[in-house]
């Protein structure tokens, strides 16, 4: 089990959005150079992350994006299934496009039983505990 650069990315945006939480919204170009990511990947990623309604997007001139909920309501284990859900039985690298004998595999049970482990554990850690962690 591993996050992708995809998900470690939206986490470390949610983590610099956190990092200046009751400042104002936070300019794109702003969080790229903080957290040097492209604009262009970061607007992508933003995206979902809206639809999911754990970041808000303030029109104008000193627009930008903030938290929709506070560091301590947002957990690693929401935003790694946002961005990179794989615990669902046909993500297994046992799924029929890469495996000849997904009908009849052993794997898949326990494949799922420890994607469960690995999300239960990342739904206990939310983003205000890693800013403690990072800023202490």
């Amino acid at each position: 089990m591993k996050l992708s650069t995809k998900c470690r990315c939206g986490i470390r945006i949610l983590i610099d959005l956190a990092d200046h939480y009751d400042q104002g919204p936070e300019q794109v170009s702003r969080i790229s150079n903080r957290q040097n990511i492209s604009v262009k990947y970061l607007e992508q990623l933003i995206r979902p992350l809206k639809k999911a309604e754990l970041i808000e997007s303030i029109r104008g001139p000193k627009g930008g994006h903030v938290l929709s909920k506070k560091p301590n309501e947002i957990t690693i284990g929401q935003i790694a299934r946002i961005l990179d859900y794989q615990d669902k039985p046909e993500d297994c690298y046992c799924n029929e496009d890469k495996c000849f004998s997904v009908d009849i595999c052993r794997l898949r049970q326990s494949w799922q039983k420890a994607a469960n482990v690995f999300y239960n554990e990342l739904d206990q850690t939310t983003i205000a505990e890693l800013i403690g962690e990072c800023c202490k």
